[in-house]
């Protein structure tokens, strides 16, 4: 309910003192109180206290009364703009009505700063003005501080949407399409530079080229269907004979000048360069090799060529080219999908990057021209954007006038992009009469802004309306009329649908996206004479002014039906949307979880052992001795000193290990046993020369009646001669370990005496099981007050031959 619309209630105040003072100021008496003005203060303070509960409040910015009065049904207060905020202009901002409801907003916050307080939505607009508003629809993002507003805040804007908002942006963005989906935007979206840069304009200039050449090849086939080979003007076939319109270079000659067949010839082999680039058969051609036309050759062909489709001048004896360019138009045609909109004139459309409701944009041919007004521009260099985009030459018309239709849809999610698409539609007229002779803006931008300032042509069909709009119904009954009711639901309506969806999954990467927001857009589409849409720009802020009936109509009900969808469908997932439906929900992409269970290490599982034996870093024995039992590797570092008798023998077996492997070495040559079984092993380093000892390891044979193992430390005796030890022969399964660095660590001696019921190996733990000699590097811990080394990880195949890595995994070494 508008401020006009209301009735006048008036309001009470809580207490008395300034209940009665403001009753004076008004020169109300005393007397004058009655009680339903109590109990309409007690009603809007129950509902006050309701919303407040259910976090109902909502502020509004800009001329929205169809907003306010769907939410004040729904139980909402709102808590209003009390000043005007500060807006800055942003430029990526393509708000289609931003400007056109600037007045409407200006009068709107005045109406809300001088309207009198005796309404009852105003009672309960005060008493929310300390309460945080949970919905904000503003005409501008840039009114409310985005990234400051809570979680639970719902806002009608998103932000950095100029990906695909702005015309430089969408022109520039579209050319990624291919990697997000398996489409070709120029099969829906006309060709778009933007001439900020070098390398697009020559882009451009080439494209233009390119055109020339093909539109000259289609004036050629065109011009077929007559017996003449001198046709009349295009103005005349235009209905147009008005001399005094005429334009070109030549337009002081009063005959039509014949051009030679080599302006055939010279289009044709543009053509086929072209197709051949297409087509990759350029690859293996050298750029040398290439003889593309010079610029004076470019720039004698398409002043011709401005003759020629101007109606100045015709080819002479065009029929004898008409197979050669008919074939090149047809593969021009399946490599380029916009053959059939470039019509004849080359025209393009030349756009500020930035600016929308059809500001400062102009229709042009020439090429030069075109390049002037960019160059001539002298804004900074931030503002200095154009975007130049290929006019749809072939439109299709409704009573000889073009029209563009009006799309809504609206994005309630970027994480996963969730679209909703509205069934309802409008299009929009021009006032004037459809022709290519006149390149007035009046003509071919259908703009409400731009055609609501024009008086209609009086030679335009009375068909149309007076205010140039139709619903898209009343199209569906235009084309239902003409035979072909079936075009909009099978190639108009899924062919918008389909541009939408390829537009935002482009700039969905661009956009920041924020839970509990949403943005209704408008989309605007140009129909070619085939009826497939051509999706010309995207408009965030829609305008929503009822400027004639029909929108009067359409404006309202969407707002209503968006209303539905971000707000009731909150509470009720199967509440009724109104015209919405959903286009477009992405799958959501859900991250594996992490579970430290799934995370493997290669190797085979070993029992820990009781005691670690300290870290060596290697060691180097010397061949296989010969005539010895089986050595079992494997056992813990310090066993409990068995029970007094003869002690257990070793597993008779040949040092499988079972399926494990086993620390590689080579033990020294055979030893010779000497009267006392035990004694110290040793070796010397071979690399440098000098004499390094291991750790003492005292074993015995597996047939003597006492035990005796210990570490000592290393001596610095010189080693044993072969005769000093008398052992069996071990069996040849350990190769030699070399030491990397050439040094040995030596640990200490552990306090008291373990006994093994074996023979041990320096830095290899012994245990009676034949578990894999492979263990977790969490599982190994030093000697209290001693620190290892770097890790070493076992992965991989535990007992590998050492290369002399530094990384090789050597159990026991640190």
């Amino acid at each position: 309910m508008e401020p006009g619309e209301r009735k006048k209630l008036p309001s009470a105040s809580s207490e008395g003192d300034r209940r009665e003072e403001n009753k004076l100021k008004r020169g109300i008496s005393l007397d004058s109180t009655s009680s339903p003005k109590l109990d309409r203060y007690k009603i809007a303070k129950q509902l006050t206290e309701k919303a407040i509960k259910e976090k109902k409040i909502f502020s509004i910015y800009g001329h929205y009364p169809v907003i306010r009065a769907i939410l004040r049904r729904k139980g909402w207060v709102e808590k209003k703009f009390h000043f005007l905020p500060k807006v800055t202009l942003n430029v990526g901002d393509d708000s289609a009505g931003t400007t056109e409801n600037k007045r409407a907003e200006g009068k709107e916050n005045e109406n809300m700063a001088l309207e009198k307080t005796d309404d009852i939505h105003d009672v309960m607009s005060r008493l929310v003005k300390n309460e945080m508003p949970y919905f904000l629809w503003t005409i501008k993002r840039d009114v409310i501080d985005y990234h400051s507003l809570n979680g639970d805040q719902m806002l009608n804007h998103y932000w950095k949407t100029g990906s695909f908002t702005t015309k430089i942006g969408l022109c520039l963005n579209m050319r990624s399409l291919p990697w997000y989906a398996q489409a070709n935007p120029d099969s829906f979206f006309p060709r778009c530079y933007g001439l900020c840069t070098e390398s697009e304009k020559q882009e451009f200039l080439d494209d233009f080229r390119r055109t020339v050449a093909s539109s000259i090849l289609k004036w050629v086939v065109s011009h077929q269907t007559c017996d003449r080979s001198k046709p009349k003007s295009r103005r005349e076939e235009s209905g147009d004979s008005d001399p005094s319109n005429r334009k070109g270079p030549e337009n002081d000659e009063s005959k039509l000048r014949g051009l030679s067949g080599q302006l055939v010839d010279t289009a044709c082999r543009v053509c086929q360069a072209y197709l051949g680039q297409r087509e990759h058969e350029d690859i293996d051609i050298s750029e040398d090799a290439v003889q593309d036309l010079t610029e004076d050759e470019w720039k004698d062909l398409t002043q011709q060529y401005y003759a020629l489709v101007q109606g100045d001048a015709f080819i002479s004896n065009s029929r004898s080219h008409f197979s050669q360019c008919q074939a090149l138009l047809n593969r021009l045609t399946s490599v380029n999908p916009q053959i059939e909109i470039d019509g004849l004139r080359n025209i393009w459309i030349i756009k500020p990057a930035a600016k929308s409701r059809g500001r400062d944009i102009v229709c042009m041919s020439r090429v030069e021209e075109i390049l002037e007004l960019v160059a001539a521009d002298h804004l900074p260099t931030k503002d200095n954007k154009w975007v130049v985009q290929k006019y749809i030459e072939t439109p299709l018309l409704i009573y000889d006038t073009k029209f563009d239709i009006r799309q809504w849809f609206l994005v309630t999610d970027w994480n996963p992009l969730t679209i909703w698409f509205y069934k309802e539609s409008y299009l929009r007229f021009s006032t004037q009469r459809f022709s290519l002779d006149n390149l007035d803006s009046a003509i071919h931008l259908c703009n409400n802004s731009i055609q609501k300032h024009l008086q209609n042509d009086k030679e335009r069909s009375p068909q149309l309306p007076g205010h140039n709009m139709w619903t898209s119904t009343r199209f569906q009954e235009y084309l239902r009329r003409r035979g072909r009711s079936a075009v909009w639901g099978s190639v108009v309506y899924p062919a918008m649908k389909r541009a939408v969806v390829h537009a935002m999954r482009v700039a969905q990467a661009r956009v920041e996206p924020r839970k509990n927001s949403f943005e209704l857009y408008g989309a605007d589409f140009v129909l070619g004479r085939d009826f497939r849409p051509w999706l010309i720009e995207i408009n965030s802020s829609p305008t929503m002014h009822a400027s004639t009936p029909v929108t009067a109509q359409l404006c309202a009900q969407v707002q209503e039906d968006t209303i539905k969808v971000v707000v009731d469908r909150k509470a009720d997932r199967s509440c009724d949307t109104g015209n919405f439906e959903l286009l477009w929900r992405q799958p959501a992409v859900e991250l594996p979880p992490f579970h430290a269970s799934d995370l493997c290490v290669e190797g085979v599982s070993v029992r820990k052992a009781r005691k670690q034996m300290p870290p060596i870093s290697s060691f180097s024995c010397s061949s296989s001795l010969s005539d010895s039992q089986p050595l079992a590797v494997r056992c813990p570092s310090a066993t409990p000193d068995p029970a007094p008798g003869r002690p257990p023998t070793a597993p008779q077996q040949d040092l499988k290990l079972r399926n494990e492997k086993v620390l590689p070495c080579t033990l020294p040559a055979p030893l010779k046993r000497p009267a006392q079984r035990s004694h110290t092993v040793q070796s010397v380093h071979a690399e440098s020369g000098g004499r390094v000892e291991f750790p003492s390891c005292h074993f015995q044979h597996a047939d003597s009646k006492a035990l005796k193992t210990g570490l000592s430390k290393a001596e610095s005796n010189p080693p044993s001669d072969s005769d000093s030890l008398d052992v069996h022969p071990l069996l040849p399964v350990l190769p030699s370990v070399k030491t990397v660095e050439g040094t040995v660590a030596q640990p200490p001696r552990p306090p008291g005496n373990s006994t093994c019921p074996s023979v041990c190996l320096p830095g290899a733990a012994c245990s009676t099981s034949s578990g894999p000699l492979v263990r977790a590097e969490s599982e190994r811990q030093p000697e209290p007050g001693q620190g290892w080394g770097h890790p070493v990880p076992v992965l991989g195949r535990p007992g590998c031959q050492d290369s002399g890595d530094p990384g090789a995994a050597v159990p026991g070494t640190g």
